[in-house]
């Protein structure tokens, strides 16, 4: 069995969070490889596959929804798990589920499960244009990621694939 993790990422976090489920998810004896959804061919020769996103103005990435539309067929016939990345701090509260194509993605590709990381941000990654909105929203800067909960997700992710 072999698992795809796959992602869309702005400025890298998303990156880290998908090479993170896939280190835990090698750590645990499940052949795995993390590519970039722009790197990613043919889904079908993976057994498995997790796809997430960076999550900007409640919207997974563009090359995330695309990808999931154009591969539909084959990541609805395998197991499949979604994340996103992107709430940053505590302060940040949402009523509305995020992103706003879950919906559509968990009709049309049934995933196991989805969660909703936080994301990091950080000041000197952003152009001119984006350090502007993030002041104007009043962004915290900083790395929220909690790894520990990453790779416990990835943990259970691991164990349902062994039980099949």
């Amino acid at each position: 069995m072999t698992v795809l993790v796959t992602y869309a990422t702005k400025h890298g976090s998303t990156r880290g969070i998908a090479e993170a489920i896939a280190t835990t998810l090698a750590d645990r004896g499940i052949p795995t490889e993390a590519l970039a959804v722009d790197g990613v061919a043919d889904v079908g020769r993976y057994d498995a596959v997790v796809l997430g996103s960076a999550v900007y103005m409640g919207r997974w990435l563009k090359e995330a929804i695309e990808f999931a539309r154009r591969h539909r067929e084959q990541l609805a016939a395998r197991p499949l798990w979604l994340f996103s990345s992107g709430p940053l701090g505590t302060e940040v509260v949402d009523a509305e589920e995020q992103p706003k194509e879950l919906a559509e993605l968990r009709q049309t590709l049934g995933p196991r499960d989805h969660r909703l990381f936080d994301g990091a941000l950080t000041r000197d990654a952003l152009g001119f244009g984006e350090r502007m909105i993030m002041k104007a929203v009043k962004a915290p800067e900083g790395d929220f990621r909690d790894w520990d909960d990453i790779r416990a997700w990835a943990a259970t992710i691991a164990d349902e694939l062994r039980r099949g």
